[in-house]
């Protein structure tokens, strides 16, 4: 643990600048652009190959005062391209808006915040700060953190006025097992090549901002120290990175061996994925949980089921399956050593500007239907549902209690209370619940406040953790974690990890569950989760990699 002194000096091959070349047979739907100059969709298919885009172009450069140097770069470069040229680079991450405009069906008398103007892409850091699961104690949970601290004020610098809000910070996973280890639970078995922590200190970030159409690469020259000698550690750090776009092909193929086998239980309608649990055994987990909330344990809990296949799949395939099949506001995709996180998330789980720290909770989905006059009967269900706006609402009032922990007296408000949102194969209710930091608290602070999330947790939290490891029996490891930033400026936003997969061990994964209260249907919970993993399953067709029988949906 600790930052890493690794630093990646290696030589590196000569850069064959992008000139358009083509690595693919075929590319499907992807040269459509949004009014804000994006992609609409890139959802490769079985056999397709992602092409190589060209290497950006820089319209104009300039430094600041404190040696940072900004890159303007052509309007044509999307996100979505600078993550293809990235491919093979360590610790590529991309933060993605990949879905730019706010729900256009929030029914709501206030207007919905803001979602998903800027996305991120970087790689090759300088540092990083990882924390083993063999290490999972408090004091080293509460190391990292420090630790984390430390090189955020080591590596200070001030915001870049007019550009987005990652320029440069410590980004990357904090694993659900990481907030067990806070709270000196004991972990679950599994998931033990998944760090707790581990968070990348990037120096150069490429920043997209969908609104404007305009992209920029800022490079701040840390850990370099005075505007001279950062200048000119920022502009080395930024050419060598443009070179570096570009030398390996986006779609080469998987390294090591597929998994022989996941262990589980097919779906009946995609028989190459197979389910931690049977419909019956879900149902049990549930009835279980039913039954500690009556008998007064707890108030509601969120209880999961993973589902797997065995397979390799060429991380650049699968995050732009994940992001055209399966498009979110909080979507993320991050490779680690052996290790790939794609998530399609739709949740906030916090953010912080200007001292104000916000979080997102979601409780409460129905299923997205074909049929308009169907689709707005399910919203409005879903808005007048007793059992949903109670869960949502017991949410809100733990997520009050943890930002309380680090936020001013009576600072803390509720913004919006169970908002219907829609998206790509569900409708969900949200909530957001904001608070002012009190005086010296940090990003970190509230981080180590609320983690895990309350919101795939359930209430209260402690003990609600304890009965999800319990009843579900393995570690949930990237699941219900957080994928963000905390910027070198202090400004940090993390996602929730729900409907995201993971690929580890020749294998992909993704899990599934909802909030069990008194009023819990164990039937209906089980379609729950069939039904959150609907648009995951169709980035798996879309890969080629779900095994479904033609005309069948999971049922």
């Amino acid at each position: 643990m600790g930052p890493s002194d690794a630093r990646r000096d290696r030589p590196r091959a000569v850069a064959r600048r992008g000139t358009g070349r083509r690595c693919c047979r075929q590319r499907r739907g992807s040269d459509r652009r949004s009014p804000a100059g994006r992609p609409d969709t890139l959802a490769p298919g079985r056999g397709d190959v992602i092409p190589l885009p060209s290497a950006p172009r820089i319209v104009r450069r300039w430094s600041t005062s404190s040696g940072a140097v900004v890159a303007e770069l052509d309007p044509g470069c999307s996100a979505e391209d600078l993550f293809v040229l990235g491919a093979g680079q360590p610790h590529r991450l991309w933060l993605d808006s990949a879905r730019v405009d706010p729900p256009a069906t929030v029914r709501t008398e206030q207007p919905p915040p803001r979602l998903g103007q800027a996305s991120f892409v970087a790689f090759d850091p300088i540092h990083v700060v990882t924390l083993p699961r063999t290490e999972a104690t408090p004091a080293a949970a509460q190391a990292a953190l420090a630790t984390a601290a430390a090189v955020l004020a080591d590596l200070r610098t001030e915001t870049i006025p007019g550009l987005p809000a990652f320029q440069g910070g410590l980004a990357g996973l904090l694993a659900y097992d990481f907030g067990l280890a806070l709270q000196g639970l004991p972990l679950p078995p599994g998931q033990d090549d998944v760090p707790l922590v581990s968070l990348a200190s990037y120096d150069v970030v490429f920043a997209f901002d969908h609104d404007l159409g305009r992209a920029w690469a800022i490079s701040q020259g840390v850990p370099a120290r005075g505007p001279v000698a950062r200048r000119a550690r920022a502009e080395e750090r930024l050419d060598r990175l443009l070179a570096a776009l570009g030398t390996q092909p986006p779609g080469r193929a998987a390294d090591g061996p597929t998994a022989a086998a996941v262990a589980g239980h097919p779906l009946p309608s995609f028989p190459a994925v197979h389910a931690s649990h049977t419909a019956a055994a879900y149902r049990g987990m549930v009835e279980e949980a039913i039954e500690l909330v009556r008998a007064g344990d707890i108030f509601q809990v969120n209880l999961a089921q993973r589902l797997a296949v065995a397979t390799h799949v060429d991380p650049t395939r699968l995050a732009c399956a994940a992001r055209g099949g399966n498009p979110a506001p909080f979507a993320a995709s991050l490779e680690l050593d052996g290790l790939q996180v794609a998530s399609m998330s739709p949740e906030r789980f916090l953010q912080v500007r200007g001292g104000i720290v916000r979080m997102h909770p979601i409780k409460g989905t129905r299923r997205v239907i074909d049929s308009p006059e169907a689709d707005l009967f399910a919203g409005d269900d879903l808005a007048a549902s007793a059992k949903d706006r109670a869960e949502n609402v017991m949410i809100v009032d733990l997520v009050r209690n943890d930002l309380s922990r680090e936020c001013t007296p009576e600072s803390v408000r509720v913004e919006a209370l169970c908002r219907l949102e829609r998206y790509a194969c569900v409708q969900h209710l949200v909530s957001i619940v904001a608070g002012r930091l009190r005086p010296g608290a940090t990003a970190l602070d509230a981080l180590r406040a609320a983690v895990p999330g309350g919101s795939v947790t359930g209430a209260p939290k402690h003990r609600a953790c304890e009965i999800i490891s319990a009843l579900e029996g393995t570690a949930r490891g990237c699941y219900c974690g957080s994928i963000g930033y905390v910027g070198f400026d202090g400004r940090a936003d993390f996602n929730l990890l729900i409907r995201t997969l993971v690929a580890r061990a020749g294998s992909l994964e993704f899990s599934v569950g909802g909030g069990i209260t008194a009023r819990s249907d164990p039937a209906a919970e089980h379609a729950e989760t069939l039904h959150k993993a609907e648009g995951i399953l169709r980035v798996l067709s879309a890969l080629g990699i779900a095994g479904d029988r033609p005309g069948e949906r999971p049922a």
